[in-house]
This record gives structure tokens, C-alpha cells and sequence, in this order.
């Protein structure tokens, strides 16, 4: 029996595509007249950059698939208890810059978070941080520095408001939480040494959003 061809694509044609998509998303979201169709084409962004980090994993599996499944309702459900219950995050409503909605969630904020998840996971997995403990702390707080430059891009553009248009100190403590918990699933899978391909895709986040945070304060 003739055996499957390997999906993969290599790390070098994943981070060309991660970083050319967010350096044309950028130019997009910064000039004010181009700004509204790129806005409609955050959600298909995002599709991108999961079908681009799944290829790029290193032997796609089921047990892969079910990581990623994992995390997809691990993030909704924490999403759908912060914005119905308010015992996460704050007082706050989605936008229509994510897209479709089930239960007022975007469909997108679960796969955003598996993104952010397996991007920090794989990082920290190629750090030189050997103790899986401080892999999740450490990890976990590279997302809440990340949220807090997503956070003003993130009203500017509809992603999502709050309710007293302040952002509490909450959402930073349940964002570290989250992630932690979501880091440690990751840890608890054991994958083995993945490419570059994701960290590449964190710093990228990280660039975009905080050259994004300075065109809109100047």
C-alpha cells in the first residue's frame, strides 16, 4: 500500500509566509482608507496562519489534532465564562472584526488562542528553561505582555470593547491563569522538538501589534 504523503511544509516557507502576511496585514490596518476591507479579512488571517502552524508541525498526528481541539474549547469555554459570567477577564462584548459568533464567542478567539498557546508551548520548549514549571510561568507571562499591546488595537478595531471602557487588572491575572493552564496541556503531550516556525509566528505578533499601537498614537 502506496504510504500518505507528508503535509508538512518546511519552517523556512512557514516563516516567509508568517511574516509576509503580517507585513501586508500592516500596511493594510495602517492606512485609514485600506483599513475597513482589511478588518473584514481578519478572521480568513487567522485560518491562515492555524492551516500555516499546523503544516509546520513536525509529524502531524491525531493526537495532534486532539491538542488542538483541546485548546479550541479550552479558550471558547474560558471566553464564553468571561463575557456571560464575568468571572474571567472582566466586563467585556466581542466586536464584528472576528467573525462568526456561537453563543456571542467568535468561532476565531478559539483558534487565536490555540496560535498563541502552541506559539509560546513551542518557544518555551526550545528555551533552556529544563523545568517544565517555570516553562508555564514563563510562558504565561510572555502572553500577558503580548495582551497588553493586542489590548488597544484590539478596542481600536472592534475586536472586542469594555463594558466601562477600562481595562481591570483582571484580565491580565485570568489571561496569566488561561495560559497557564493551557501551557500546561501543552507540556502534558510531550511533542517533541518542533521548528522554529512558532516562535517566529510570537515575536511576529508581537512586532505587529506594537508597531500597530504606535500609528495609532501618532
Amino acid at each position: 500500500m502506496e504510504r500518505p504523503k507528508d503535509l508538512s511544509i518546511s519552517p523556512r516557507v512557514a516563516i516567509i509566509v508568517i511574516i509576509l502576511f503580517h507585513v501586508v496585514g500592516l500596511v493594510g490596518l495602517s492606512i485609514p482608507v485600506t483599513r475597513p476591507v482589511f478588518l473584514q479579512i481578519v478572521p480568513f488571517h487567522l485560518l491562515l496562519m492555524l492551516v500555516v502552524i499546523i503544516l509546520s508541525h513536525h509529524k502531524l498526528s491525531s493526537r495532534f489534532g486532539i491538542f488542538i481541539l483541546i485548546i479550541f474549547w479550552f479558550g471558547f469555554i474560558a471566553e464564553w465564562i468571561g463575557v456571560h459570567k464575568g468571572w474571567l477577564f472582566g466586563n467585556y462584548a466581542y466586536g464584528e472584526t472576528l467573525g462568526l459568533k456561537l453563543f456571542d464567542i467568535p468561532l476565531m478567539i478559539g483558534i487565536n488562542w490555540f496560535l498563541l498557546i502552541y506559539a509560546a508551548g513551542v518557544t518555551m520548549q526550545r528555551s533552556r528553561l529544563k523545568s517544565a514549571f517555570f516553562r508555564v510561568i514563563t510562558g504565561a507571562t510572555v502572553l500577558v505582555l503580548l495582551d497588553l499591546i493586542i489590548e488597544p488595537v484590539a478596542i481600536k478595531f472592534d475586536y472586542w470593547q469594555w463594558n466601562d471602557s477600562i481595562i481591570p487588572l483582571k484580565n491580565y491575572a485570568c489571561w496569566f491563569l488561561v495560559s497557564a493552564g493551557m501551557l500546561y496541556v501543552f507540556e502534558l503531550f510531550s511533542f517533541k522538538k518542533q521548528s522554529i516556525a512558532a516562535p517566529v509566528l510570537l515575536i511576529t505578533e508581537f512586532v505587529f501589534f506594537g508597531v500597530l499601537n504606535l500609528i495609532l498614537i501618532f
